[in-house]
């Protein structure tokens, strides 16, 4: 009995295997070009959910691995190396998760910042337009008003 893992190592590589599926799910989702801020904000909460939910998983990844550590000291040769290659398949998939989650916030809340001075530079451009549009409008000057026309002159 000593060669097996309790049962709340089962419950626990369960449990990450199960989280670990579902996050590389909603990581999968093909990345698309959004041009709507708030889509782009809500997605990057996701994101950000997901991260911390990673953060909270860690702990029952700290526990399979302990747990497997002890268990290769007291278990035959073979029996420690399956529960080892176990382990470290769960590790690296983690790795690979976790980073792949911090290159998608990271790529997300550049593009979210991206998206924000553009929308800020619309903003300014269509002000200014509003501006050209109202000068555009405005009377011309008399054509022997020298004065009036140098002024509209400096003004274009």
């Amino acid at each position: 009995f000593d060669s097996l893992p309790p049962a709340h190592y089962k419950e626990t590589m369960n449990t990450i295997l199960v989280w670990m599926q579902q996050s590389e799910t909603k990581l999968s989702v093909p990345q698309v070009a959004i041009a709507e801020y708030e889509i782009m904000e809500q997605r990057l909460r996701e994101l950000k959910a997901l991260q911390s939910s990673l953060q909270e998983q860690q702990k029952g990844l700290n526990y399979l691995s302990s747990t497997v550590e002890g268990l290769s000291r007291k278990a035959p040769a073979e029996v420690a190396q399956s529960y080892r290659a176990e382990v470290e398949g769960v590790l690296g998939r983690w790795k690979k998760l976790s980073a792949l989650l911090a290159e998608h916030c990271q790529k997300l809340e550049e593009r979210v910042t991206k998206l924000q001075r553009f929308q800020n530079d619309i903003k300014t451009l269509k002000k200014w337009m509003a501006e050209v549009d109202v000068f555009l409008k405005e009377e011309w000057p008399a054509l022997g008003d020298s004065e009036a026309l140098e002024k509209q002159l400096e003004q274009c």
